[in-house]
């Protein structure tokens, strides 16, 4: 068993080696720049692109003229919010989103706010998830744009969003999903679900890092957006920029693994993260999971350790890849916002770890992780006033 041991695969994922051989002809020998029609250097590479479209495509239930390909999710956020507004919000209007979203639509929000658009955050339950009856009400007439996560990047929970998606087509207004986490780990289909703009990211499941995609729906309704980078014309005016072209191959190439294999790995993964849950909780008190355990991602758990500050664990645990939560704002020591937004107390936010299991986790690391945590977690206690007093 090799060490550290890695579960933090909502950060990010490690290159499937599938994926770098599909990539590997492209960094060398084919290195062409697919927008150079004149030559067969820039036909290999053209070729190469579409049908790493079609792959990114046909893992959410799109058609492949639907896939525009960016530098991640980040910039496919800030694509679909800043471009939907730029063409229907004018000088005012609203969008809806919800307060456990990722930092990087809450911060576009708030660019957006500077700009006079009006943003509405919408609370979620205590278990984590949007109640569409609350994004209902919250629609008004000059609302122009939903956005809600797919699944939590820190607690893991699947939002109900072919509801949401139905409220959405219900009243006329376009349905954003950042569904970064959740690509690839469930079944997702744009159709079904009423989405008409999906934010996704290769690193996220075994693709390269620097390379993502927005779908844009070009049917019912037909969604048009104001390119946020200008020069070229690229991806059907969307987005401008030489294609990344191995980090699409290697994304399509991981598109297609997950297709095949995601409904195996989906049970071997959320039988171990149950089996890692369990075993947690047999061995030491007050153990608390943050989230609903039935509307989880299948690698995903998010647990407190009352009287253990989550940072001193996570220094005591060096052999083990954990975080507190998002990648994007892990440098903080400020309670968790997702936490908060459950209303989870300041001292069980603080106590918070997320494990995050992935496709090449061993059921050998996950009971090392276990003897790991409970060890940390009994010797922070013993030196905890709070948890000793609690005892007594």
């Amino acid at each position: 068993m090799n060490k550290p041991v890695y579960l933090d695969n909502h950060a990010t994922t490690p290159l499937d080696p599938r994926a770098l051989e599909a990539m590997m002809p492209y960094l060398t020998g084919q290195f062409g720049n697919a927008a150079s029609r004149s030559h067969s250097f820039g036909w290999v590479a053209e070729k190469a692109v579409e049908a790493g479209r079609r792959s990114v495509a046909e893992l959410a239930g799109a058609a492949p003229q639907e896939i525009v390909f960016t530098s991640g999710a980040t910039e496919s956020i800030n694509l679909a919010l800043k471009g939907t507004a730029g063409v229907l919000a004018g000088k005012g209007g609203r969008l809806i989103t919800a307060a456990t979203e990722h930092k990087a639509v809450l911060d576009t929000c708030r660019s957006l706010e500077r700009m006079g658009i009006q943003v509405t955050v919408v609370p979620v339950e205590s278990d984590g998830r949007v109640d569409p009856r609350a994004v209902a009400a919250a629609l008004t007439p000059d609302t122009f744009l939903v956005s809600i996560l797919y699944a939590n990047n820190e607690i893991g929970v699947i939002n109900p969003v072919r509801e949401i998606g139905a409220v959405c087509r219900g009243r006329g207004v376009l349905f954003h999903c950042d569904a970064a986490q959740a690509f690839g780990k469930i079944p997702i289909d744009v159709e079904a679900d009423g989405i008409d703009l999906l934010s996704l990211s290769a690193h996220k499941l075994y693709g390269p890092k620097g390379v993502g995609a927005l779908y844009v729906r070009r049917r019912h309704p037909r969604v048009r957006l104001a390119a946020q980078i200008d020069g070229g014309g690229h991806e059907r005016g969307m987005r401008s920029g030489t294609l990344n072209v191995p980090g699409i191959v290697g994304f399509g190439a991981a598109c297609t693994l997950c297709r095949a294999e995601m409904a195996a790995e989906a049970s071997r993964l959320s039988a171990m993260r149950d089996r890692l849950k369990s075993r947690l909780e047999t061995e030491l008190d007050q153990v608390y999971v943050n989230g609903s355990m039935e509307h989880r991602l299948p690698h995903n758990l998010n647990l407190s350790f009352a009287g253990v500050d989550s940072e001193a664990l996570l220094m005591a645990l060096g052999d083990l890849a954990l975080s507190t939560g998002s990648a994007c704002t892990s440098a903080t020591i400020e309670p968790s916002h997702v936490l908060r937004a459950l209303g989870v107390p300041d001292g069980r936010a603080h106590s918070a770890v997320r494990f995050g299991l992935g496709r090449f986790n061993t059921a050998e690391e996950i009971d090392y992780a276990v003897e790991r945590v409970v060890e940390a977690v009994r010797k922070l206690r013993q030196l905890s006033p709070v948890y000793s007093a609690q005892q007594h």
